[in-house]
């Protein structure tokens, strides 16, 4: 009878330790496949280059570095919600769309760009597009982005920058109405009347119908904006139809700005708007 309790003891633990081993392994394999999904999820995060600011440090091979030092930053940006393309290529910004496939392919539209003449800029401008107009996929490693076409060397490589998430920045802002009337460009007027903030150095350029503006600008919560500094070229036009300085009576005053599908008001207080801009994308 002993012998038999003791056979049936001996069964029942050999069971026991059976069944523990299986639920060990079990455990250990349904670990593992957590840790499997959370590594998928971690490199997918990784994958994606959307809603970041990559700012270059490669083209064709040749370092771009120096550009970043000099406060001249070439970078883009694509933006998830309505899969546009921004940018900045070293004296102008530039804007389209883009299309993501499967297999990290990617293509872009003809790109607009806005027209300053910047003679210290120092860059082949058309070299930075040409980037986007022959891309057709991308590699990402490390936190790195390379920009590809075919499986040829990378056309341009990328770091990740910090986002600029103000949308009256980079842009080129012609001028609609100014204290209510509508704006017309004289026949023998050089150019529309613009202004443009440029991020890297918060820098105001523009035109203001005969002579050329420079300047600074901060940007505070609430829309808040103040510009400072404010000077222009000494030219003179007696045969343009212009008030100069109505215009630039709009940067000493405005200490707000609203933006509505890409229409810019400069406002003081909440007063009628001092001027109305609207923005312009150029192929």
């Amino acid at each position: 009878m002993k012998i038999k309790i003791a056979t049936i003891a001996l069964i029942a633990f050999t069971i026991m330790g059976c069944n523990t081993g299986k639920k060990t392994n079990s455990n250990l394999e349904t670990s593992e496949n957590n840790t499997d999904t959370a590594d998928s999820k971690s490199t997918n995060q990784e994958m994606s280059i959307e809603n970041t600011k990559w700012i270059i440090t490669t083209l064709d091979g040749r370092d771009m570095s120096d550009r970043e030092k000099n406060g001249q930053i070439i970078y883009f940006t694509l933006n998830s919600e309505d899969n546009s393309v921004n940018g900045f290529s070293g004296c102008n910004s530039f804007m389209g769309t883009y299309t993501l496939e499967e297999g990290n392919r990617i293509s872009f539209s003809q790109l607009g760009s806005t027209r300053m003449a910047c003679p210290d800029a120092k860059i082949n401008e058309s070299q930075i597009l040409s980037i986007f107009e022959n891309a057709d996929n991308f590699t990402i490693s490390d936190g790195k982005l390379a920009l590809n076409k075919a499986k040829r060397a990378p056309l341009a490589e990328f770091k990740k920058g910090e986002m600029d998430i103000d949308p009256i920045v980079g842009k080129y802002w012609k001028l609609k109405t100014l204290e209510g009337q509508d704006i017309t460009m004289a026949d023998n007027q050089e150019r529309e009347i613009y202004f443009t903030l440029k991020s890297q150095d918060n820098r105001v350029t523009g035109f203001a119908g005969c002579n050329t503006i420079n300047g600074e600008y901060t940007l505070e919560e609430g829309n808040r904006i103040r510009f400072k500094g404010m000077l222009t070229t000494l030219k003179a036009c007696p045969d343009v139809d212009v008030d100069e300085s109505a215009f630039l009576k709009v940067f000493e005053l405005a200490d707000n700005y609203t933006i509505v599908d890409d229409v810019l008001s400069l406002n003081v207080g909440r007063r009628a708007p001092l001027a109305v801009f609207e923005a312009v994308y150029f192929d």
